[in-house]
């Protein structure tokens, strides 16, 4: 059969409908001999094949086909049914993946944001057990400084060449530390610290705004706030605590398909995984 012929598959009633080279990724899999008419499980009826098995886990098989990558939705959990198939089909290393579970469940991530207030400044400090989000929210946090008039948190807001951007405190790759507010420095002037948190374009001075907008943030990149306290009623430190199902980086299955081998393969990260 020509690689670029349509085949079409039905799996227990689900209509599946891709190249030929498609399924001939694995040439030793009984998808690449299915085409030859090799194997007697699946019946050519009308111009399709048709195999009694789960269209609902051939999906993901079909997906793994077509991308060559393992990646499963953080709610997946047949795993030993999923692998079945897989073995069913002659797909002998994404068997041996699923068999190996740890590496395809999504894991639990949580965070910490810690907020203090003290007179005209907001003290911010975020520790999560995932450094590559830690990373991620720095990345996306900007504290800007520059020099203000007055004495109240909404005092005209300075040029916006008087504004210069701060690294952030960086204690460990599990957290960072940032402030914002007003600080005296001489006479009747303030240094003033603005925090931008993209992709959110405001410069916000106010803490309880900031606050505001963080949570936010983390609300809408998949967190979950679980609680709410306060670690100590005299420096008024309020601590909030997040959770979600981070999911693995996807595995990439590389086939080998130089001349004369019989389509042995291997697998790897498809991405540097980061915060373990």
């Amino acid at each position: 059969m020509n690689n670029r012929e349509v085949v079409v598959l039905s799996v227990g009633g689900v209509r599946f409908v891709t190249w030929a080279s498609t399924l001939q990724q694995f040439p030793e899999s009984r998808l690449a001999r299915m085409l030859n008419n090799n194997d007697r499980e699946f019946k050519l009826m009308n111009g399709e094949f048709f195999v009694d098995r789960d269209g609902t886990l051939f999906s993901y098989i079909m997906d793994c086909l077509r991308t060559l990558q393992v990646s499963l939705p953080t709610n997946f959990s047949d795993y030993q049914r999923l692998q079945r198939e897989a073995e069913f089909y002659g797909l002998y290393t994404l068997a041996e993946l699923l068999s190996q579970e740890h590496l395809l469940k999504p894991r639990l991530e949580v965070l910490e944001v810690r907020f203090s207030l003290h007179e005209m400044q907001a003290f911010f400090r975020i520790f999560g057990s995932c450094s590559t989000t830690v990373e991620t929210l720095a990345e996306q946090i900007t504290v800007f400084t520059g020099q203000q008039s007055g004495r109240s948190w909404n005092s005209p807001f300075p040029s916006q060449k008087s504004l210069v951007p701060l690294p952030l405190e960086r204690p460990s790759h599990h957290d960072l530390v940032f402030q914002c507010g007003t600080d005296y420095s001489a006479g009747d002037q303030f240094v003033a610290r603005y925090v931008s948190i993209q992709p959110d374009n405001r410069k916000l001075i106010n803490g309880t705004n900031v606050l505001g907008l963080l949570l936010d943030t983390l609300l809408k990149d998949g967190f979950r706030l679980i609680s709410t306290r306060t670690v100590s009623n005299e420096e008024k430190v309020e601590c909030y605590s997040f959770e979600r199902m981070k999911r693995p980086a996807g595995l990439t299955i590389t086939v080998d398909q130089t001349p004369g081998s019989s389509g042995v393969t291997q697998a790897k990260r498809s991405q540097a995984q980061k915060g373990k």
